[in-house]
């Protein structure tokens, strides 16, 4: 039963990241085609400084699902409601002031910055974004994160892709009866209503949550050990543009911006795997099987070292045909940025190839101990990219990010090998080196058998799935030579999830 859950979770993830993927592409291009690069870029800005906020958790998320794993694997509701009730209260503190935040920044925003927009233009556009974040601390965040730990993320996935079908077809509508990013904006707010409404009927109905349960201060005090990784997080998916909007213009932001929807898009599509496996990694810990610990971790990370260099091989060739395609008759910006663009996807691929053992490090809750290098992987982050902005841009920013991502990828493979009995370093930096040889050997098949092609919709389909093929045989076949028994462990778990 649990690995059907598993498998049920990871299913319901994967279609919500795709959809999430394909509403990422779509809602920006019809900012872009109705209202140009600059209102894309400014949307982009905003919403990257609105999202400044979530550094008041303090890190509060992660530490949260690391508690609950313990109490729901041993069904202590005692305890789950104890964390449940101190979480909301917290979550709504910073829903308050978060109130207060988004009119500071509505109100200076336009002072600041030279947007070409006029004042009350920029400040309700920046109080309609900031009503989603509102509505996830006040309402939403608490449940969801009950129900992603208990492995109940299909709930989750399901209700989040609901919505994002529904901003999609409303978003067409609105644009072609009454072109407003105004209202544009009005009409995802209010769908971010149905979140809480959902999983309010869901909690009632899996769970007995006492709402007189004490509150548990160590759990707050505990949240500032995961500050670190929340704001190396945070500059992780944000520095990047904040960077830009200060040094650079909002159509070089709209640049980033549509680059980072391909890999992003491709990132959120394998962490929806991740996000479902990681949960039982968190529980196998807590039940202390050394053993199960081993094989589900080496399951984890040959899952999400073929996926991530299968999806980001094909992106390499993808990725410059595709921004032509999708950027056709903007003129208002130059799109075309191939060094950037395969830049920002190796810096995304280190992001996900380090991923089992961070989620491990969160399970073990060891968040104190690796605070120092989370700070560390920020400041290289900023100080990389403000020295190579001036002088290279958009490419300047992802070096820095790919600098970043190398030293906190090395740290924690060396930090997991006190979890993970008989477990060598060289293990994962022998699949890097088998990995990327194999990539290298699928690429030059794929630019060998296709050198270029003209860019279409057609095309770019066809040869997409020539590649993916190419691609999916040399690292499969690689696989086996070298991985042959993850392999077999994860089709004998597919038939046992049946």
């Amino acid at each position: 039963m649990s690995k059907k859950v598993t498998l049920i979770n990871a299913i319901s993830n994967t279609i919500h990241q795709i959809i999430s993927v394909i509403s990422g592409f779509v809602i920006p291009q019809i900012i872009l085609r109705y209202f140009g690069s600059n209102v894309n870029g400014l949307v982009s800005s905003l919403a990257q400084i609105l999202s400044y906020v979530s550094l008041l958790e303090g890190g509060i998320t992660g530490v949260i699902k690391a508690k609950l794993y313990k109490p729901l694997y041993e069904k202590k509701y005692k305890t789950i409601s104890s964390i449940v009730k101190t979480t909301s209260i917290f979550y709504k503190k910073i829903a308050y002031v978060f109130i207060l935040y988004s009119f500071v920044v509505s109100f200076f925003y336009p002072i600041i910055f030279d947007t070409d927009f006029s004042y009350i233009f920029v400040f309700t556009l920046s109080i309609l974004l900031a009503m989603n974040v509102f509505i996830q601390y006040m309402f939403s965040l608490t449940y969801k994160t009950l129900l992603i730990a208990d492995k109940k993320g299909y709930i989750v996935s399901l209700t989040q892709s609901l919505i994002l079908i529904l901003n999609i077809l409303l978003a067409y509508i609105s644009v072609h009866l009454f072109p407003s990013i105004h209202l544009l904006k009005i009409i995802t707010a209010l769908l971010f209503l149905l979140q809480p409404i959902i999983f309010n009927y869901f909690i009632k109905k899996y769970y007995c949550i006492d709402k007189n349960a004490e509150i548990n201060n160590d759990l707050l005090k505990s949240r500032w050990n995961g500050f670190a990784i929340n704001i190396a997080a945070f500059i992780h998916n944000s520095t990047d543009i904040t960077i830009l909007t200060i040094f650079a213009s909002l159509s070089t932001v709209s640049i980033y911006g549509i680059y980072a929807l391909v890999a992003s898009g491709i990132k959120i599509i394998i962490t929806s795997v991740s996000s479902a496996i990681s949960p039982s990694v968190g529980h196998i810990y807590a039940s202390n099987n050394t053993k199960n610990l081993n094989k589900v971790f080496d399951l984890y990370e040959f899952v999400l070292f073929f996926m991530a260099f299968l999806f980001f091989s094909v992106a390499w060739l993808l990725i410059i045909p595709f921004i032509t395609i999708y950027t056709n008759g903007v003129t208002d910006a130059v799109y075309l940025q191939p060094v950037f663009g395969r830049l920002l996807l190796i810096a995304e691929l280190l992001y996900l190839i380090k991923e089992p053992h961070v989620e491990l490090s969160y399970a073990a809750d060891k968040f104190k101990e690796i605070t120092i290098h989370c700070y560390i992987e920020a400041a290289i982050n900023i100080i990389v990219s403000i020295i190579l902005v001036q002088k290279y841009g958009l490419v300047g920013v992802a070096i820095g990010t790919i600098l970043a991502m190398m030293y906190r990828l090395i740290f924690h493979v060396w930090f997991s090998k006190k979890y993970l009995i008989h477990r060598s370093q060289w293990k994962f930096y022998k699949k890097i080196i088998i990995y990327f040889l194999s990539s290298a050997l699928g690429l030059f098949i794929c630019s060998s058998i296709i050198p270029s092609f003209s860019p279409n919709i057609v095309n770019w389909i066809k040869n997409g799935m020539i590649y993916f093929t190419i691609m999916f045989s040399v690292l499969l076949s690689v696989s086996y030579i070298f991985y042959k028994d993850e392999i077999m462990k994860l089709v004998k778990y597919l038939k046992k999830s049946k």
